[in-house]
């Protein structure tokens, strides 16, 4: 999510986007296949995780950049860990006016706010010599044609998926910082490397990044791997830095003097680098149009599959809110049903809203762990482990990170100020029980049931089964203290 001055996805999964729009492109699509029209529920990493106690997060890595800073939420490998055991990671880009996060790919899933580019796929935009209208630039010495695939322009509440192995950029072609929030998904399948998110860049020179990264997993690692590590030289730039000169050149087909340039290995900037000159300029339509283009030059078979296939979705929209209380909030979810790209992710994500002093019922996911970062406000959040301890009691605020696993009861009451998040869970289609309310397990036992369990009578059962007539999001009640 992006945001005007601080904030989130690109569910990127990158985030989602609290504020001006920006260019992106994504340049790989997943591998995997439907079968007999369904999608089989993928295997993930499996961890020895022990929930003794829960914890809010800040990011714990920081990496300035000429026109930014990218911060991280890094998995640390170790038992107490909510975020090895979830499996996912967490990144924020803080964008500068007229920055350009710099073209890489990860080895994992991620969901975020993008436009997309997919290798294998026709170039669908172009501008020639006959469409002077078109946004576009032109070299020098350059030939008059540009092409290239959909770029798509991004906006507050927008979200996009993105598959392991899609390169990605973005500009901020706006007048305030521009702020992603993403969500990397490690556990998943699609990531058969290790249990750690590795970025591999395409361009420039991120050597604090990389260092740092490369740290934070040799920290995690047993001893034999730690040693045979500590004879591994020191990260040294993108990807292209590691072939020879010359035969990056004939790669190409160019000189080996631009050969070295795509080597980057004097570049300082980091991965957020200023653009020059004019603003970046970019073929595409009017700035609301997004055309489905099918005048394709040729046919690869792709075309009506990975291609066409949709990777955004605004998940911020009121209008559209699938759960809505006029007093107390809202909640917005995208699954494998309005949004397909995450059926092969297999990931939800959630868009929630309390207004002052509003109530999240009581409730557990059933398929999925929870990783939720907190856009706006503060809540007060209890979370309590199957043995019915409470392993987290505390204050949720603005830019921090929670993680619930996956069957812990949660409950979330916000503060005078409010709360609202964005949580990513790691089901396509992730399921929440809640335990008050309207469709609330509770209220689907007999009286009877109820009484007996609790030792009540069938009136004060039937108060805890229709105690609370709305679902899931509660407006505030006067019969409870309000919390501050």
């Amino acid at each position: 999510m992006a945001r005007s001055s601080t904030s989130l996805l690109c569910f990127t999964l990158f985030s989602l986007l609290l504020s001006h729009a920006c260019f992106a492109q994504i340049e790989q699509m997943p591998q995997r296949s439907q079968r007999g029209g369904q999608q089989r529920q993928q295997h993930r990493w499996q961890s020895q995780c022990q929930f003794q106690r829960l914890n809010a997060r800040q990011p714990n890595r920081r990496v300035e950049c000429e026109a930014g800073v990218s911060e991280y939420w890094d998995i640390q490998n170790t038992e107490d860990d909510e975020l090895h055991c979830a499996g996912v990671e967490t990144a924020r880009h803080t964008i500068q006016r007229r920055g350009l996060l710099l073209p890489s790919f990860l080895n994992a899933p991620m969901i975020g706010i993008h436009g997309a580019v997919i290798p294998g796929c026709p170039e669908t935009f172009e501008r020639g010599t006959s469409s002077p209208s078109s946004r576009g630039y032109r070299s020098e010495g350059a030939s008059s044609d540009e092409q290239h695939q959909k770029v798509r322009e991004i906006k507050e509440g927008d979200m996009v998926a993105m598959p392991a192995g899609v390169a990605d950029w973005v500009y901020n072609n706006g007048d305030s910082p521009l702020v992603l929030i993403a969500f990397v998904d490690v556990g998943n399948q699609a990531n058969q490397l290790d249990q750690f998110s590795r970025r591999f860049h395409l361009a420039g020179n991120p050597h604090r990044e990389q260092k740092t990264q490369q740290q934070v997993r040799v920290r995690s690692q047993s001893r034999s791997q730690l040693r045979r590590e500590s004879g591994e030289q020191t990260p040294n730039g993108n990807i292209f830095s590691g072939f020879d000169t010359r035969i990056l050149a004939e790669s190409f087909n160019v000189d080996t003097e631009l050969a070295h340039k795509l080597q980057n290995r004097d570049d300082m900037r980091e991965r957020i680098v200023r653009v020059r000159g004019e603003d970046l300029q970019i073929i595409a339509p009017s700035r609301i149009q997004e055309e489905e283009r099918r005048h394709y030059s040729r046919d690869n078979g792709l075309e009506e599959t990975f291609c066409t296939l949709r990777l955004r979705q605004n998940i911020d929209r009121p209008s559209q809110a699938d759960i809505f209380n006029p007093r107390g909030g809202r909640l917005n979810t995208l699954n494998n049903y309005n949004l397909p790209i995450l059926r092969f992710l297999q990931l939800t994500a959630e868009r929630g809203v309390l207004y002052k002093n509003g109530m999240m019922a009581p409730h557990f996911n059933l398929d999925s762990h929870s990783v939720i970062y907190v856009t706006r406000g503060s809540a007060r959040l209890q979370v309590v482990d199957d043995n019915g301890r409470n392993v987290f009691d505390g204050e949720l605020r603005e830019g921090q990170i929670f993680v619930v696993p996956q069957n812990f009861a949660v409950v979330k009451k916000a503060s005078a100020q409010g709360f609202e998040w964005i949580a990513v869970k790691t089901n396509d289609n992730a399921m929440r029980n809640p335990l008050a309310g309207k469709v609330s397990a509770m209220r689907a036992m007999p009286d009877d049931v109820l009484a007996n369990a609790f030792q009540i009578s069938r009136e004060q059962a039937r108060r805890l089964k229709y105690g609370r007539d709305e679902i899931s999001v509660f407006s505030p009640s006067s019969q409870q203290t309000r919390y501050e």
